[in-house]
C-alpha cells in the first residue's frame, strides 16, 4: 500500500496522476519527462497536459503552471498566470517552486473551477482520488510566503497607523490664522450698521463694507504658528510608517531585528 504523504518510488513520474475534480477525469503524467507543463496548446511551446477540452478552462493561461520532478519528489511552478494557481486555497508566488504532496488540491484560478489532486496512479478503481489528509505545501515554501503576507499586512497596518498619528499630531499642532487691522474691520462695520439704518443710502453702506475688505486683503498678513517638537515626532512618524508601509522595515532594520535586539 503506497504512502498517501510522501512520494518514494523510484519512477515518481511513472506512477502519478492528477486528478481533475470537475470531470472525474485523471492526466497521465508524461514519460521520460521531468517537466510537465499544463495550460492550452499553442504554437510557441509544447503543452505535456492540455485542459483546453475541460469546462471552465477560459480562466486558465496557455502556460499556467508546470510541475517539475526531481527524483522522488514533485515541485509545481505558477509560471506567471493571470488568474494564479492556488494549492489548498492558498496562492503561489508566480514563479517560485512549491514542493507538492500526494492529496494537495492544485486549483487554477479561484472559484472551484478547474481542480486537480495529485495521487497515485488508480489501477483498480479509476477516477476515484486518493483522500489524503491536506498537508502544508513546504517548498521554497508556503509556510515562508504564508509567514511572509501575514508580516506584510501587519506591517501595512502598523505603517498606516503610524502615518495618520502623524498626520493627526501635525495638524492638532498647527494653527493657521490671519492677522486684520482694526480700520478694515470699523469700515465694515460701519457699512453694516449704514444698512441697517433706513435714512441712509444703502449703496454708502455696501461701498464701506467693500473697503474694508479690500484693506483686509491688501494688508492682511498671514500665519502660522507650530509646534517644533510635535512637527519633529509627526515627521518621524510619518517617515518609519511610509517605510514600514512600503519596506516592512525602516532603516532597514525589521520586527526579527528589534525582536533579536531585546532578547540579547
Amino acid at each position: 500500500m503506497h504512502n498517501t504523504d510522501t512520494l518514494t518510488t523510484e519512477n515518481t513520474a511513472l506512477s502519478l496522476e492528477l486528478f481533475h475534480v470537475q470531470t472525474n477525469t485523471s492526466f497521465d503524467f508524461p514519460l521520460y519527462s521531468s517537466v510537465i507543463c499544463i495550460g492550452k496548446p499553442n504554437e510557441e511551446r509544447q503543452i505535456d497536459i492540455d485542459v483546453s477540452h475541460l469546462p471552465d478552462t477560459d480562466i486558465v493561461s496557455r502556460y499556467h503552471a508546470e510541475i517539475r520532478v526531481e527524483g522522488n519528489t514533485c515541485y509545481i511552478q505558477d509560471l506567471g498566470s493571470s488568474n494564479g494557481t492556488y494549492i489548498h486555497q492558498t496562492k503561489l508566488e508566480p514563479n517560485i517552486p512549491y514542493q507538492l504532496k500526494l492529496g494537495d488540491h492544485i486549483e487554477f484560478g479561484q472559484g472551484n473551477k478547474v481542480t486537480f489532486i495529485l495521487q497515485y496512479k488508480q489501477t483498480h478503481q479509476s477516477h476515484i482520488p486518493v483522500r489524503a489528509n491536506p498537508t502544508t505545501i513546504q517548498s521554497p515554501g508556503i509556510k515562508a510566503n504564508l509567514s511572509r503576507t501575514s508580516s506584510n499586512r501587519t506591517s501595512r497596518f502598523i505603517g498606516l497607523v503610524l502615518i495618520v498619528a502623524g498626520v493627526v499630531m501635525l495638524a492638532a499642532n498647527t494653527r493657521i490664522g490671519i492677522f486684520v487691522s482694526i480700520p478694515s474691520i470699523l469700515l465694515c462695520l460701519a457699512g453694516v450698521f449704514v444698512l441697517t439704518q433706513r435714512r441712509f443710502n444703502r449703496n454708502i453702506g455696501w461701498i464701506l463694507i467693500g473697503l474694508g475688505i479690500a484693506i483686509i486683503l491688501f494688508t492682511g498678513n498671514f500665519f502660522a504658528t507650530f509646534n517644533l517638537l510635535a512637527i519633529l515626532i509627526a515627521s518621524t512618524l510619518l517617515f518609519a510608517g511610509y517605510q514600514i508601509l512600503t519596506t516592512g522595515k525602516v532603516l532597514n532594520y525589521g520586527w526579527e531585528d528589534i525582536k533579536k535586539f531585546f532578547k540579547k
